[in-house]
């Protein structure tokens, strides 16, 4: 797993963890709007962009990863941690083993219900497809479903091109087995859950789970909205509803205080 920095140092710091398939670079927009007021990290998952080599192992031990990286570089907490997809899978994990580790959670698209026939279905389907993610074509039939701005994809393709079959199969196995943790219901964080009502059935269940299972969360269903599509297309609606988060939180203890 590669961290990497940007923003004000000086600033709260807040965790950006990308969708699957995805890397980085599909944070810049967010990192854009967000990088003047505050201290950002991006991890960039295993098996994923310039981490390609490395292989993905499971969400449990990214999320161990990303915890050891903050016990030693921030002391074991930090201001927000922000996630789509496997990304927000990762955060939920982090959130159930370690419950005061983040004053604040965004979740978008996470899917917390496993879906059967994932370990049936996926290793036979990539033997067979795997040869397809070297082709154009494929690709962007793939970045078309992952919400892949146009002006984004020759980065997506060199990316997708980086990823063993392996780490494929692992990043497929694991999203589509992970299953919440009951410990998640001891987190002390102000978590927003995010879903699009163009999702399939299971993630929508799979946020209303989430937020039944989260004290004091807040459910936001993007209306129109696709797999991920809020913050890869819509980011300053996004950024509006993350800095609201944010902002009620605090008014809301100052009221309390």
């Amino acid at each position: 797993m590669i961290f990497k920095e940007s923003g004000n140092k000086d600033m709260p710091t807040i965790f950006l963890l990308h969708g699957g398939g995805l890397s980085d670079w599909s944070l810049q927009p967010v990192i854009s709007l967000l990088q003047a007021d505050f201290h950002l990290v991006t991890p960039i998952i295993d098996g994923h962009g310039e981490d390609g080599k490395t292989e993905f192992i499971s969400i449990e031990d990214s999320a161990e990863k990303l915890i050891s990286f903050i016990d030693k570089q921030h002391m074991g907490r930090v201001f927000a941690m922000i996630g789509l997809s496997i990304g927000a899978q990762i955060i939920t994990e982090v959130l159930s083993k370690r419950e005061e580790i983040t004053q604040y959670a965004v979740l978008e698209s996470a899917l917390v219900y496993p879906i059967r026939g994932t370990t049936t279905v996926t290793v036979p389907t990539y033997q067979l497809f795997y040869p397809l993610i070297k082709k154009r074509w494929f690709s962007k039939m793939q970045a078309k479903t992952l919400c892949v701005p146009d002006h984004l994809f020759e980065t997506y393709y060199q990316d997708s091109l980086k990823i063993t079959k392996q780490s494929l199969i692992n990043i497929t196995l694991c999203n589509g087995n992970y299953h919440l943790k009951p410990s998640i219901s001891h987190a002390k964080t102000k978590v927003l859950i995010i879903v699009g009502s163009k999702e399939i059935g299971i993630m929508k269940k799979s946020a209303d789970k989430l937020y039944d299972s989260i004290s004091g969360s807040q459910l936001f269903i993007a209306a129109g909205m696709k797999h991920g599509e809020l913050s890869l297309v819509h980011t300053e609606e996004f950024i509006a509803l993350v800095r609201d988060l944010f902002n009620n939180c605090k008014k809301e203890q100052n009221e309390t205080a």
